[in-house]
């Protein structure tokens, strides 16, 4: 991909593989979501290296040719485990005393929320997209809260039980889930009743691809699903009750960093429930009091930076431009 160069570095027990492009300049984290890769990032990092940056966007713990993450144990995929994670990609690339620029998409968006809040030292300014800040709730974990709010074929209560929705994807062709969920356009939530996989669209409904979204990006995110499967990415939801009890000393904290969210108006998020009055209310801004901007991009939907890149990355550079 026109130069991005890779790399791992050993951090935290694992060794963390990483795509780079860029000589000099501020740093960037690109932090990829579910179910995706640095691949997610390609069209950032180039445009950013070619505007003298450097970007830098890591395989994900149980992701990619990320390897060493215990994939039997979902105790070790908690919100402090992803952050730590994280906080050695910065030390690996950083200058001494550099704070970083941080842009984040779905689970990557969590997590820099979090790096935000727990790490605020090592960031200069956020952009996030897809999933707003999430304040501790006391009444539970987000996918027990979703699981209340639509069921037991959610698509995160369905992600907690291990081996579950392995054996209902595994039924499937690596290929066949990913464009499944890249495609998926609807403001709904993603349900799978048990035998009957994506109930919006079978295993067996032929995906027609969308002009953002070629065979040859499909068959590289399945050729790493097919190698590695998807427990690891599971498993940051079946910690999440666990990541829930161990940020309870964060009741009440909030986001000091200067930030960016990005989000389209078909994104599911953006209409689970309450979060469309959250994100375009008073309440996100309490919580985040340096967000200087909310972009709710119109007919886009979930993977935002890989559907409007350009209009993406010309938000994103707008941002890092300020400082």
């Amino acid at each position: 991909m026109e130069g991005i160069e890779h790399k791992t570095i050993s951090t935290n027990g694992l060794n963390i593989h990483i795509a780079h492009k860029g000589e000099s300049g501020p740093l960037v984290l690109f932090i990829h979501g579910f179910p995706e890769l640095w691949y997610s990032w390609r069209h950032q990092i180039l445009f950013l290296a070619g505007h003298a940056y450097r970007a830098v966007a890591p395989d994900l713990r149980g992701y990619g040719d990320t390897t060493g993450a215990p994939n039997n144990d979902p105790t070790k995929f908690t919100i402090h485990h992803l952050v730590g994670d994280m906080v050695g990609v910065i030390d690996a690339f950083a200058k001494e005393g550099e704070k970083v620029f941080v842009v984040g998409h779905d689970w990557g968006a969590i997590i820099a929320w979090h790096l935000c809040m727990f790490r605020p030292d090592k960031v200069k300014g956020l952009v996030n997209m897809s999933v707003p800040f999430l304040p501790w709730n006391p009444d539970g974990d987000m996918a027990t809260l979703l699981t209340r709010a639509h069921g037991e074929d959610h698509y995160m209560s369905r992600f907690q039980k291990p081996g579950d929705i392995e054996a209902e994807l595994g039924k499937m062709s690596a290929e066949t889930v990913m464009k499944k969920f890249l495609t998926y356009r609807e403001p709904d939530q993603i349900y799978f009743p048990k035998g009957e996989g994506f109930r919006y669209s079978p295993g067996d409904t032929p995906a027609t691809l969308p002009p953002w979204l070629s065979e040859e990006d499909v068959q590289y995110f399945a050729s790493y699903l097919q190698k590695t499967g998807i427990t690891g990415a599971v498993n940051y939801y079946r910690a999440s009750h666990l990541s829930w009890e161990l940020t309870t000393a964060w009741k009440g904290a909030k986001v000091t960093v200067p930030t960016k969210f990005i989000i389209g108006d078909l994104d599911l998020t953006y209409h689970m429930p309450g979060l469309k009055d959250y994100i375009i209310g008073d309440q996100f801004k309490k919580d985040v009091p340096l967000l200087e901007d909310v972009v709710v991009m119109e007919g886009v939907a979930h993977f935002i930076n890989q559907e409007k890149p350009d209009e993406v990355n010309k938000h994103i550079i707008e941002f890092l431009q300020k400082f």
